[in-house]
């Protein structure tokens, strides 16, 4: 009987142990992770560890939920106004839990398939954003066209959101990844935000890199619209010049964060998020 109560107390206290904890433990066991050999030793190894740790926590929450159930159902009519405190605290939690999660198998993703997962989020973050920017149009559009026209305003191009985000899977994120890589293996990055080293960097990606890369942005995107050469350089003649001073209000302080403070591996994430509200402006009507 005493070791039957002694389990039966184990459960309980398993069941009530702070969802907290496994945060924690998340967080070192993907850090543990981070550290184990080489990218071909270490993918298969991290994806196993990762999803048994991710299944675990699903099941022990499951396993939590299910038990308040029960006490709510065993419980009678008023079980279902008094939720225990502890119970209550532990299913917000849980919503909190899930962001810290989906943001860890993204690392552990990211780690074992760089240039993929920045290829892919760099497609998302960029069709999304080509879609806000129709809706900003078709608003603006609907605010100044007669009642009879408004509704024509309100169409979506698919297409063109489909070539926003071709631009982010094939170019955006691609040739950022091979860039930043080189740029480091040059000038390796330094333990201080702001050194000369870092000046460099930025010098040398707005006035080198950017003028390049916003030439091969207008050329593919105009080659995705089906212009021809001529169309492709007339744009240019008559967009670039305004489209660099722009880019260099935008993209030089954020370069200057992007270097000093964000670490190398999340570099691209974080210029895809910056890149969502700079496409909106380079997209047809945004500028």
């Amino acid at each position: 009987a005493d070791t039957a109560s002694r389990k039966q107390r184990r459960h309980r206290m398993k069941l009530n142990t702070p969802l907290g904890s496994y945060v924690i433990l998340g967080i070192v066991a993907t850090s543990t992770l981070f550290k184990m050999g080489n990218a071909f030793t270490t993918t298969t190894s991290s994806t196993t560890k990762t999803s048994s740790l991710l299944s675990g926590s699903f099941v022990r929450r499951r396993e939590q939920y299910e038990s308040i159930s029960d006490h709510s159902h065993h419980g009678g009519q008023h079980s279902h106004h008094q939720l225990p405190l502890h119970s209550a605290r532990s299913i917000g939690s849980r919503l909190l839990m899930a962001p810290q999660e989906a943001w860890d198998a993204y690392n552990v993703a990211l780690e074992a398939h760089p240039l993929l997962v920045k290829s892919i989020t760099a497609s998302v973050i960029l069709g999304a954003a080509d879609l806000a920017g129709q809706a900003l149009e078709s608003r603006t559009a609907a605010a100044n066209a007669p009642d009879g026209a408004a509704a024509a305003t309100t169409t979506i191009d698919f297409a063109r959101t489909a070539r926003f985000a071709f631009f982010g899977l094939v170019l955006q994120a691609p040739w950022n990844h091979f860039y930043y890589l080189m740029l480091d293996g040059a000038l390796p990055p330094t333990e201080e935000p702001f050194t000369p080293t870092t000046g460099i960097k930025v010098v040398i990606d707005q006035f080198v890199q950017a003028p390049i890369f916003t030439v091969l942005i207008f050329g593919f995107l105009g080659f995705l619209e089906g212009k021809n050469l001529n169309s492709i350089k007339q744009q240019l003649d008559d967009d670039y010049a305004d489209t660099m001073v722009a880019n260099w209000k935008l993209w030089v302080p954020a370069t200057v964060v992007n270097i000093a403070f964000v670490p190398p591996i999340l570099r691209v994430l974080y210029l895809n998020c910056i890149f969502f509200f700079w496409s909106i402006f380079l997209s047809p009507g945004g500028g």
